[in-house]
């Protein structure tokens, strides 16, 4: 069901001090930012071979990536797993007992379309599908 890490999901306060890291230090190159509404975040990828490294900040105080921050810390937030059929996978998942955030799919940066598995139900790690074109 997997084909490969699509990303890995960074919790940031600030996102342009973050990328200033990411950017001038590490020497990796943003693709741009973009809000995703629904989420309540703003977010920049950072391609590295053939991943990413996909930075968050909330766009509101109560967005999930805010609750993230102020219960953990800022750090790795989750990470996303390539799959070609999300409906498929959230089927297969589902038939093997994982509890799912999302029972269908919905639209992430970049035109994803992602569903989030429980981490209760993956050994504490926020697990990610994401299927794209």
């Amino acid at each position: 069901m997997v084909k490969k890490i699509d990303h890995i999901g960074i919790a940031v306060k600030n996102l342009e001090e973050t990328l200033n890291f990411y950017e001038n230090i590490l020497g990796l190159k943003s693709e741009g930012t973009e809000v995703v509404e629904e989420q309540k975040v703003k977010v920049a990828f950072l391609p590295i071979g053939d991943t990413e490294v996909e930075l968050l900040e909330s766009t509101e105080e109560d967005g999930p990536i805010a609750k993230y921050i102020a219960k953990n810390g800022e750090g790795v937030q989750h990470i996303a797993y390539r799959v070609d059929d999300i409906e498929k996978a959230i089927a297969e998942m589902k038939e093997k007992g994982i509890r799912m955030i999302d029972e269908k799919p919905r639209y992430g940066a970049g035109g994803a379309r992602i569903a989030f598995c429980h981490p209760k139900s993956t050994f504490g790690v926020l697990i990610e599908l994401c299927e794209r074109d």
